[in-house]
Parts: C-alpha cells; structure tokens; sequence
C-alpha cells in the first residue's frame, strides 16, 4: 500500500468495492525493469490492466505494447502509442481482425498454428511473424500450460512455412507460466528457443528475435522471487545459451508491472457460521470471483488482507472468504488457512493488496445486476 493511496482512501472514502492504482507506482516499475534488463524492449501486457492512464502513462514513458486483441490495439493508439511500438501477441484472432491491425500499421504477429499461419499469409503479407513454443508452466501459480504455443518440432516446420508463404520469420516466443516462483525455469525457455535458433538457421532461416514473455511477480501472501532475481536468471540463461550471438529481446511484463500498483478496497458484508459447531466464520465480501478476484480459483493466487483491526491486540482465528453473488463457487479461500481478527464487523473495510493486475479485467458485466468493478487513477 503506497501513502498516496492510503491518503486517497481516507480523503475520498469511495464507494466499496473499488481498485485504486498508483501511477506513480507504475512508473517506478517499469523503470525498474529498464534498469535490470536493459538488453530487452519492454512490451507492456495490456490484459493485466488496459485502464486508459495507466496506457497513457507507459506509451509516454516509451513502451511498447502486447495487444491480445483488436479491441487492446485500438485502446493503445488511442492512448498514444505508435502503432510500430504494437505487437499483436495473441495466437487465436479472427482473419478480419489481422486484416484490420495490418491496414493500421501493426506488423508484428505471434502465432502457434498452420491455421493461423494461412491467415496471416492470406491478409499480412510480408508481416514479421513470431512462433509461441509451448512450455509446461511448473513452478507458477498461474500456469499457462497447453492452451498456447507448440512444440518445438512443430515450431520448425512452421517458421520454414512462414518464410515460403512470404511473411518475415521474425523470431520465437515463450512463456514460463505466470507469477513465476522458479527461476531455473527460465534456463529451460531459453535454452530451448536457443537450440531452434540454431537449427533453423542451418536451414536458412536466420531469426532475429526473442521474445521471454511474462512471469515476473507481484507481492501476494508467499514469498516470491523478486524482479531482480528474475532479470538475473534471465540475463544468464540469455548469455549462456546466445553468447554473442544475441537476438533482439522482448519481454512482457504485466502482472509484475501493475500488480503492486493497486489495492482493492471491500466491505464486509456479512459474518456468519453455518452451524452451531463451526470452526470456522464465513466473512462475505462485497467483491468476489465475478467482480475482479478470479484468480483465486482453486485458491492460485493468496491476496493479502488488511483490516481495520490489525493492530489491536486482539485474537485471529481461521475464516472462510466468500463474494456476494448468488453462486455456489463464489468462494475466494476455503482451505489456504486464512485467519482474520475476531473483532472483525459487517461494515468493516478490508483492503486486498497488490491487486493491480488481472482484476478489473476480469470483472464480470451485471453478473446478479452488480456492477464493474471501479477504478482510480492517482
């Protein structure tokens, strides 16, 4: 929690629930960044939070941009950023979509499939194309395993295909999982993609780019590595893997960007016990799954909490967390051994930190008539 947010809190007192972000938070972020991988272009994850000052912000500050959609390309340009610094990094997009950001001038694609492949070819022609490479996601809290990316021998064939239907095989792409706790998992990714850099050059493809994806963390309830330790893997594995034989580097930071950039501020609802014999206090908040905290499905990512009564000498004991919705799976933490203050009231305010990214995003629209989760911008 930064002191300019604890004011605003205070001054403002806004309506619960609400997401206030610090941009001057946001900044030193990405400065940090610079500093510890000055070799690599920051394209920042807009998914992460696409809020419209905190795109303004980045696109003055000089960075690029990975858009997961028509829709993200249209909110960066309209923010600011030049249409060169955009990367169309989703491997899923409808041809007319890829028909429209090449008519703007995006000219940077990723992609992980043949069928993907023929649409770019068909609608963006010459584009710089990039190929995901599918990792396993061990080690990260939110694990990004299956869904996007292929394997390596398929990668092959696909970048000697992007070269004969005449787009530019810029380069490959991974992802090591998000909110990333292993650092040697970085060795692994780049030690991979280094060995089809050499293998596609002895067949006269010569690429010019890595892209190292996301996975830098934000500060939730365990321990984590921090930015730097993730930059350092990353320069090692960059140095032992390419040598002097360095490609152009992209990263795509967006929860480690963001995340400790905002709080969400909530109110407890209601505190209850289903029986007589309970161990454990329901808490109900006024925010839950479908407002913004999606990513504690299956209790991936562990919030901390900040309440009201931290600091009286007063007993905790264990609670369950729940949203308001009327849905069953509307349950933030059942088995993570969550304890609140026993002095803890309906009415109560409980700030939920470093929830900055992939919260808002997420927010469902109208789910029960509630409405979208509210942002600040300070």
């Amino acid at each position: 929690m930064t002191s300019r947010i604890q004011r605003y809190l205070a001054d403002e007192q806004p309506q619960t629930p609400c997401l206030v972000v610090d941009l001057e938070a946001v900044a030193a972020a990405y400065e940090s960044l610079q500093r510890a991988l000055p070799m690599a272009t920051i394209y920042y994850a807009m998914k992460a939070n696409p809020a419209q000052p905190v795109l303004q912000l980045l696109a003055g500050m000089g960075s690029s941009f990975d858009c997961a959609s028509i829709y993200e390309i249209e909110q960066a340009l309209s923010a600011g950023a030049p249409v060169e610094r955009l990367s169309f990094g989703n491997t899923i997009k409808k041809q007319d979509h890829i028909a429209r950001a090449r008519a703007w001038g995006v000219d940077m694609f990723a992609f992980d499939s043949e069928a993907e492949l023929t649409k770019l070819a068909a609608v963006a022609p010459g584009a710089k194309v990039y190929c995901r490479l599918v990792m396993d996601g061990s080690g990260a809290d939110w694990p990004l395993a299956r869904k996007f990316g292929c394997e390596i021998e398929m990668a092959y064939d696909l970048m000697l295909k992007a070269r004969d239907l005449g787009l530019d095989p810029y380069g490959l792409s991974f992802h090591v999982g998000s909110q990333q706790r292993d650092v040697g998992q970085w060795d692994m990714a780049v030690g991979r993609t280094a060995m089809l850099f050499t293998n596609l050059a002895e067949a006269g493809v010569n690429l010019r780019m890595v892209n190292i994806g996301g996975g830098f963390t934000a500060t939730y309830r365990t321990d984590a590595p921090n930015q730097n330790d993730h930059a350092t893997a990353v320069i090692a594995a960059l140095n032992k893997h390419f040598g002097n034989r360095m490609p152009e580097v992209i990263v795509e930071p967006g929860r480690s960007m963001v995340g400790d950039a905002g709080i969400i501020q909530a109110e407890v609802v209601l505190i209850s016990k289903k029986s007589y014999e309970d161990e454990k206090r329901w808490v109900y908040l006024d925010i839950g799954k479908f407002g913004g905290l999606i990513e504690t499905m299956d209790e991936a990512i562990k919030y901390r909490l900040r309440t009201p009564h931290d600091d009286e000498s007063v007993g905790k004991s264990p609670v369950i967390i729940a949203g308001p919705t009327c849905d069953e799976v509307d349950v933030l933490y059942r088995n993570c051994n969550y304890e609140l203050p026993d002095s803890l009231a309906v009415g109560d305010k409980i700030q939920i930190l470093s929830t900055g990214a992939y919260t808002t995003t997420y927010c469902s629209v109208a789910f029960n008539g509630l409405p979208p989760l509210q942002t600040y911008c300070i």
